[in-house]
């Protein structure tokens, strides 16, 4: 718990907006949760969301860094993908489109994709006070034998980083 302490201190003391939480941590699995909130409606955030991933989306968590290309197909069974010339990735499989509020994606992210993790990686966008919540939170299993505990709150780490970046973008 002082972990999860420790880096939500450390992302409010960098001034950051996120609101960051290791939900749960299992013997399969983990949940974690991210959160900003921006001024923009939500037509705008999912806009910056989908259609500027490449913009916003830290090319130090993609394959190829700033020779690859990111890209969604907003539609089910769409790729949440990476092309660099003839190489391609698949971050994640797209599963559910509520357009401008819900989008959801299912794999493994980064290093999780080779460890054989699966998860539920959900968007959510809501209206809060005339402003957009956004919600991003993801639920990952899988077998690791050194268990989830050190795992989960790098891994709810770079999801604030993330989100962080499309803050920035929207801003």
């Amino acid at each position: 718990m002082k972990i999860i302490n420790g880096l939500i201190l450390l992302v409010l003391f960098m001034g950051l907006n996120v609101q960051a939480k290791v939900l749960q941590i299992a013997e399969h699995g983990f949940i974690v949760e991210n959160t900003i909130q921006t001024a923009h409606n939500s037509e705008f955030v999912w806009a910056k969301l989908v259609k500027g991933i490449d913009k916003w989306w830290p090319k130090d968590h993609t394959w190829w860094g700033q020779q690859g290309q990111l890209s969604i197909q907003t539609f089910a069974g769409g790729c949440f993908c990476e092309t660099s010339g003839d190489k391609s990735a698949e971050h994640m499989r797209i599963s559910f489109v509520e357009p401008n509020k819900i989008l959801r994606m299912t794999g493994g992210l980064g290093p999780l994709q080779e460890m054989g993790m699966y998860g539920a990686l959900n968007w959510t966008l809501s209206a809060n006070n005339g402003a957009t919540l956004v919600t991003l939170t993801y639920r990952v299993s899988g077998i690791n034998p050194d268990g989830f505990e050190k795992l989960a709150p790098i891994v709810d780490k770079v999801q604030t980083m993330q989100l962080n970046q499309l803050k920035k973008y929207l801003e």
